[in-house]
């Protein structure tokens, strides 16, 4: 048995977010060995993370798997991991929108895609939740551009920018713009309104879940009551929702919206599943942007939009705002859309190989 198995890797942030990266190829193709290369890898379980490359929280503990894809549409496959922090496990459930945002980088850096110059547009699949992104990356002379002059709330400095454009993302999970067949609904005395757009979510406002909703994270994070409020309503809601027994899940998510403070369409804080995102997650905000645009949810009267077919929503979040770009054919009762966009930066941290116990897994074996 070897003593450690090293495998290729490259750790990348992806907008808010921030994981190692790999190619399918290159990690083990049992499915039960892989998830124990991931937690080995970031450090799991264990609160600290000290004996991996896990940040310690869940922003900082998710991977990328990319490959090949042989969708007729799509360049590459795309499979989120979120691996958790304290326990072993890895959930393939959800998608993350940030670390989307490194997955042309990457493809085009280990020779999955070809660029072209000055930008390329990489076709990604997302498996997660079987959906289509289309990326668009700066390539000056055809090499990947990370440095630029575009900033997003909740990363410092600038970057260059990369625009992912989210393709037939109604009913990602569930098959339903409303999973439930309802617009707005009372569960466990809470009204809610149950949306599938791109994430499963189940939206309530501020005012009835005895907040503000302009708390800061720390402030939500240590409001047990209200933590154990969203997640009796989320548990409930997931069933209600077709996606079982939710307990230990991180989908549904949950979101908790007011009205803006800062110009805004609307304020959204939103939690993965209980404790409150840093910043806001990609595939969130195009859910709460799009219960935002249609009458009759739990966002009525509380969002500022303009009901046309092209609408730019902004989201306020904790470390700042979020601006999802609607491309609709449908409004209001109507509403369909089709083509969500959202400018997202990335950064290449480094690039070599990750050790694993031989324990975990050994080609050799």
């Amino acid at each position: 048995m070897a003593d450690q198995t090293a495998i290729p890797c490259t750790m990348m942030r992806g907008g808010t977010s921030r994981g190692p990266y790999f190619l399918a190829g290159e990690l083990p193709p049992d499915d039960a060995i892989r998830d124990r290369v991931l937690l080995a890898a970031m450090g799991s379980p264990d609160q600290r993370q000290i004996d991996g490359v896990g940040g310690a929280t869940t922003l900082t503990s998710k991977v990328a798997i990319v490959s090949p894809s042989d969708h007729p549409w799509a360049d590459v496959d795309y499979l989120f991991a979120q691996v958790s922090v304290g326990q072993a496990s890895v959930d393939y459930s959800p998608t993350c929108g940030n670390m989307l945002a490194g997955v042309g980088p990457f493809a085009i850096d280990r020779g999955l895609v070809s660029p072209d110059d000055p930008r390329t547009v990489v076709n990604i699949r997302n498996v997660n939740t079987d959906s289509l992104i289309e990326a668009v990356l700066e390539t000056p002379g055809g090499s990947v551009e990370y440095d630029g002059g575009t900033a997003i709330d909740g990363v410092p400095g600038t970057a260059a920018p990369i625009l992912l454009n989210f393709m037939d993302v109604i009913g990602s999970k569930t098959g339903a713009l409303f999973p439930t067949g309802r617009r707005k609904e009372v569960i466990e005395c809470v009204e809610v309104s149950c949306v599938d757009v791109a994430m499963p979510m189940v939206l309530a406002t501020a005012e009835s879940m005895g907040v503000q909703g302009d708390e800061s994270k720390a402030e939500l994070d240590a409001n047990r009551a209200l933590l154990e409020r969203l997640e009796a309503v989320r548990v409930v809601a997931g069933e209600k929702m077709g996606l079982g027994d939710v307990r230990g899940k991180v989908i549904p998510k949950f979101g908790i919206l007011s009205r803006p403070r800062r110009g805004g369409a609307l304020t959204s804080r939103y939690f993965v599943p209980t404790d409150c995102h840093a910043a806001h997650a990609v595939s969130g905000a195009i859910c709460v942007g799009s219960c935002a645009l249609v009458p009759g949810t739990v966002a009525d009267g509380i969002a500022e939009t303009g009901g046309g077919f092209s609408e730019m929503v902004e989201i306020e979040h904790p470390s700042g705002s979020i601006t999802v770009a609607f491309e609709l054919s449908g409004v209001g009762d109507d509403f369909a859309l089709q083509k969500a966009g959202v400018v997202r930066t990335a950064r290449k941290l480094f690039q070599g190989q990750i050790y694993v116990p031989g324990r975990v897994w050994s080609p050799r074996l």
